[in-house]
């Protein structure tokens, strides 16, 4: 039998790690080994170098977890994703070549928890907490959701401009979590996200922070994709 993969989650706009607590615990008191890094969101340059440090320090398979934001920066990880052994996308981007976050948001408009962005003069945008509170953290105790306004992070207007290489997602088994009452991406952009990745889809009664409001519902899926994992590395094992 193979040892569990690690776990290596990254967090997306507005967020940082701590916004991963209840999934980490539950994954860590399953055996894994599990690391949830903070992303500066300066860049989607800096985002990926953060996410490639962190699988550096790694020693065996990953699964790579990435919930909104955090889906565009290990989807663009692209064909240099050694240790990479899945990809597991909660309620999160899942560009394809050629797409950006700008284009792609912009053929609609504002989702609700979008609709009000703050920009400042650094180029930072940043949410509201009647927003935030309201539409980014639907479905979350409001008291958490203002402790998780307070920690946010502004995220580079930079990013909206990023267009995507050759996504990670065609060389790696994909797992997706739809978020049904999600009010910052339209969960009918989640779904197409995980056809056309052909990835193992699920479908859970959450707002956006599914992680922070379902988080057994994301933590069975990240165990299935590191089941997967272990018996593909088991089957490469007995073969070899």
């Amino acid at each position: 039998m193979s040892e569990k993969p690690n776990i290596v989650l990254v967090h997306g706009a507005w967020a940082d790690g701590s916004c991963w607590s209840a999934v980490i615990e539950s994954l860590q008191a399953d055996g894994y080994t599990v690391t949830a890094p903070q992303f500066p969101e300066t860049s989607l340059a800096a985002d990926v170098a953060r996410l490639r440090q962190v699988l550096r320090r790694q020693t065996g398979p990953t699964v790579v977890v990435g919930h909104s934001y955090g889906g565009q920066i290990m989807t663009s990880l692209g064909t240099e994703s050694d240790g990479v052994a899945a990809l597991v996308y909660v309620a999160a981007f899942a560009l394809d070549e050629g797409e950006s976050l700008g284009a792609l948001l912009g053929g609609g408009p504002p989702t609700p928890a979008l609709a009000h962005l703050i920009v400042d003069e650094q180029g930072c945008a940043w949410l509201p907490e009647e927003d935030f509170v309201g539409h980014f953290a639907a479905g979350v105790d409001p008291d958490r959701a203002r402790v998780l306004c307070a920690v946010q992070q502004g995220l580079s207007m930079s990013t909206f401009e990023d267009v995507m290489g050759v996504p990670a997602w065609k060389s790696h088994p994909s797992f997706y979590l739809v978020a049904q009452h999600d009010e910052a991406i339209p969960p009918d952009a989640q779904r197409m996200f995980a056809q056309r990745m052909g990835a193992r889809t699920v479908e859970a009664s959450s707002g956006h922070l599914a992680m922070v409001s379902h988080p057994a519902e994301v933590v069975a899926l990240i165990e299935d994709a590191a089941e997967a994992v272990r018996r593909s590395s088991g089957e490469s094992a007995a073969v070899a």
